[in-house]
């Protein structure tokens, strides 16, 4: 019997949708971010998706001054893989969006493919008091918002990055996406192999169900043959049932809080590690192996650990 292929872990943080009132386990200042991504490695992650937030208000930040004191941490900690978000805001610039990554010279950045109705503003009615002044206007606020992600964008973005060999986690929300990249990988943007993260579950995407994964995963088979990797990351209570399913299909895997604040059921997680924790166990129990950092790295053909700049 064939051996199945090592399944990476990814652990996405703390993102920028949650807020500091809906989580007390959420980590925002660079101590906890830090800690947390360092914990979340020595239980199985791989990859470390990392958002910044501002230290003192735990508001989401893409200053790359708040990147630098925890990317330096984490590296000397873990020999994991640093993923830094290109997303982050709903308003700014591409320019602006991709500036962390031009900074830090990661191995790995995410990369939306497509423009989207991305919305949250639905968690505000839970919550009666908040601990920062910003948050209850921030959810509401993204009822409203288009999370800008055009053809021209993604080409700018791709064009930037170029010089610094980051191998692009490409987050489809929707199948359309999938078309989006097809074009531009025939165009030259990007190279195979490529890896897609299906998001699943986020209010302006698709549906976090075993038939949209099924139909995402065929889509990609059509269009990218044997040159691509994929993983998946599903928002709220879909978490760890789709990321099971996920494994059980050769897929990898997204954790973290940035997409659930959960353990189980209406238990609030106590921290990442405890999420990447539970899958690990799942998948491993299931018969799957676990992949190192290392082995992540000859996986998605990254350019290494000794190249990046912080």
């Amino acid at each position: 019997m064939a051996r199945k292929p090592k399944t990476i872990i990814t652990c996405a943080l703390t993102g920028a949708i949650h807020t500091p009132t809906m989580s007390d386990a959420l980590p925002y200042t660079y101590d906890q971010i830090s800690e947390q991504a360092i914990a979340a490695a020595e239980a199985g992650a791989a990859i470390l998706h990392l958002h910044a937030r501002n230290n003192e208000t735990g508001f989401p930040s893409i200053d790359p001054k708040d990147f630098s004191p925890f990317l330096s941490r984490i590296k000397q900690a873990t020999d994991a893989v640093v993923n830094i978000s290109t997303g982050g805001s709903l308003t700014a610039t591409i320019q602006e969006r991709i500036t962390p990554a031009k900074t830090f010279s990661p191995e790995m950045c995410s990369m939306n493919m497509g423009s989207l109705n991305f919305s949250f503003h639905g968690l505000a009615a839970r919550y009666k008091a908040w601990k920062f002044d910003w948050e209850k206007a921030y959810v509401e606020g993204s009822e409203g918002n288009i999370f800008r992600n055009t053809f021209k964008d993604i080409k700018e973005a791709a064009q930037t990055l170029a010089p610094h060999g980051i191998k692009f986690e490409h987050e489809i929300y929707d199948v359309g996406h999938l078309y989006n990249l097809k074009s531009m990988l025939d165009q030259g943007l990007f190279q195979a192999p490529i890896f897609l993260q299906f998001v699943l579950g986020i209010q302006g995407g698709i549906g976090a169900d075993v038939e949209n994964l099924v139909f995402l995963k065929r889509t990609a088979d059509k269009l990218f043959g044997d040159q691509y990797h994929w993983s998946v990351l599903a928002a709220g209570a879909a978490q760890i049932p789709m990321a099971v399913t996920a494994s059980q299909m050769g897929g990898h895997v997204r954790v973290g809080l940035e997409d659930s604040l959960f353990i189980a059921r209406g238990e609030l997680a106590t921290s990442n590690a405890q999420q990447v924790a539970k899958i690990r166990r799942i998948i491993e129990d299931l018969g799957n192996a676990v992949a190192t950092p290392d082995e992540a790295r000859e996986i998605l053909a990254l350019k290494g650990g000794d190249q990046v700049k912080f």
